[in-house]
């Protein structure tokens, strides 16, 4: 009989958890059997043990093989779990005496024993961090181990290469950390959009604040150039929440590049997407693109196409910053603080209240139309805007300055202001923060008052317009709310103004 020991991580959403993997041999007739509740692709790691095993010149034991993978009552997906069950045969069949302790192992194994990359490296790294002990990888994921500095971390690319390296024979080498600064990355610039004034603004307002837009336009009109330029307009990331977004993309099996950015994420998926990939779930939960959009944009173009299920799920997640997923063996938290904006046209043809005659919607199909989004999510909506067609007159050569560099600066000096002041974006201030940081005169109150009557808003309506003008007063350095930020406030709304 014997027994060897070695220590791996599971990934339960961003927990990369610590998992032992024990094998024994014993007498009895041969088999290989894998416990500690194995998913299917855990279940199949003993055939590819077997066989990289033997491809590597390794011999495999004519013993009961049994490999547990503990805590035992933790679902274990993916083949990430092969290289320690293989190291496991070896160092029981050798009776070998290994340093296992001080290691953390990863790593799918092929036929012929090489080593595969593994889903979700990033926070595994981090956490053998923490825990003080050096952690052995695959030689794919060596650029998400370099991001992070400190870590003890080594590549290998065969199976051979890690018995050869615990044995001393031939060390594997250590993962370098980038010492490289990160750069922002290269984003289109707000100067290419011709025109479209207004809508400028109301993208640098969105930007400063944290808020969502609803643009509303006929096709053409440049909704989709405005809100593909909004990432351009944030801030970069810090350094801890360049790792935090690299984790969730590392998690949801989008490995990481050797040029990871300092630009916030943008995702823009299509309007067929499902209630599940956008909010995050699946057999083995995976995050979804609100989660891949934190600390960055999510851009849901032609959005009265979506499902219904699908925009009514952004409704929480919009309040609380994160996607709840529950299943029977466990419940996993995505982080999902993002900003989200969306595009529609006025009407099923598109062309209502361009200045022609060609829309022929009827109002059953106006209505039908308008009601494919549902109050309660347009309620969530800070900003809503009417983006007119451009004139060919209008249009002009791009300029040559950076148009996003500038209002970038004007969006960072905003931000600073506000996270000094009430600790977060002014858009994710409850009602409680929020007059804190706005004090209204007689003026301010009685204009919102006569807006909010005329045009029937909601309690949270109103908070949300105070917000916007409190970003309006940021951006221009101001430290009082005056009428005139409400006002703007108010025009920055159209559907409440044209429903009246």
């Amino acid at each position: 009989m014997a027994l060897a020991s070695l220590l791996s991580r599971g990934q339960a959403g961003l927990d990369a958890y610590l998992v032992t993997v024990e094998v024994h041999l014993a007498g009895g007739l041969p088999g290989f059997t894998v416990i500690g509740l194995p998913a299917g692709a855990v279940r199949e790691s003993k055939d590819r043990v077997r066989a990289a095993l033997a491809s590597s010149g390794y011999s495999v034991p004519v013993s009961r093989i049994t490999a547990h993978l503990g805590p035992a009552d933790i679902p274990k997906q993916g083949g990430r779990f092969d290289l320690p069950i293989a190291l496991g045969v070896i160092m029981a069949d050798r009776q070998a005496r290994w340093p296992t302790h001080t290691f953390e192992f990863l790593g799918e194994l092929s036929l012929n024993g090489d080593l595969r990359p593994i889903v979700g490296a990033l926070p595994a790294v981090l956490a053998a961090q923490k825990a003080g002990r050096a952690l052995v990888l695959p030689a794919a994921n060596a650029a998400e181990a370099a991001l992070v500095v400190g870590a003890e971390v080594y590549v290998a690319a065969t199976l051979t290469e890690v018995v050869q390296h615990l044995d001393g024979a031939q060390p594997l080498p250590r993962v370098t950390a980038r010492t490289e600064p990160f750069q922002f990355g290269i984003a289109p610039d707000l100067g290419d959009v011709r025109g479209q004034v207004f809508g400028k603004r109301a993208l640098t307002v969105a930007a400063a604040g944290g808020h969502n837009l609803l643009m509303i336009g006929p096709p053409g009109s440049g909704k989709s150039m405005l809100a593909e330029r909004l990432a351009g307009l944030l801030p970069p990331l810090a350094h801890a929440d360049m790792l935090h977004v690299a984790s969730i993309a590392s998690v949801a099996g989008e490995l990481v590049t050797a040029e990871p950015t300092l630009a916030p994420p943008f995702r823009a998926p299509h309007h067929t997407t499902s209630a599940q990939a956008l909010v995050g779930g699946g057999t083995r939960p995976r995050p979804g693109e609100i989660s891949l959009a934190h600390r960055g944009v999510l851009f849901l173009d032609e959005l009265p196409e979506f499902s219904r299920a699908a925009l009514e799920a952004l409704r929480e997640p919009l309040e609380s910053g994160v996607a709840r997923i529950s299943r029977v063996h466990e419940q996993l938290v995505f982080p999902a603080e993002f900003q989200l904006v969306a595009a529609m046209n006025p009407c099923p043809c598109g062309f209502r209240g361009d200045g022609t005659d060609r829309c022929h919607c009827s109002p059953g199909r106006l209505e039908q139309y308008a009601g494919r989004i549902s109050g309660p999510l347009l309620d969530r909506f800070d900003l809503h805007i009417e983006v007119p067609r451009v004139a060919f007159a209008d249009i002009a050569e791009p300029s040559a300055i950076s148009e996003s560099a500038q209002v970038r600066e004007a969006v960072t000096a905003a931000r600073v202001v506000q996270l000094d002041r009430g600790g977060r974006l002014n858009a994710r201030l409850d009602a409680r923060g929020l007059w804190r940081v706005v004090k209204l005169g007689t003026e301010q109150r009685e204009l919102l008052k006569r807006a909010a009557d005329r045009w029937q808003l909601s309690a949270r309506s109103s908070l949300r317009v105070l917000k916007v003008a409190r970003t309006i007063a940021d951006l221009a350095g101001t430290a009082h709310v005056t009428a005139e930020h409400v006002a703007e406030a108010l025009q920055l709304r159209c559907r409440d103004r044209n429903a009246t």
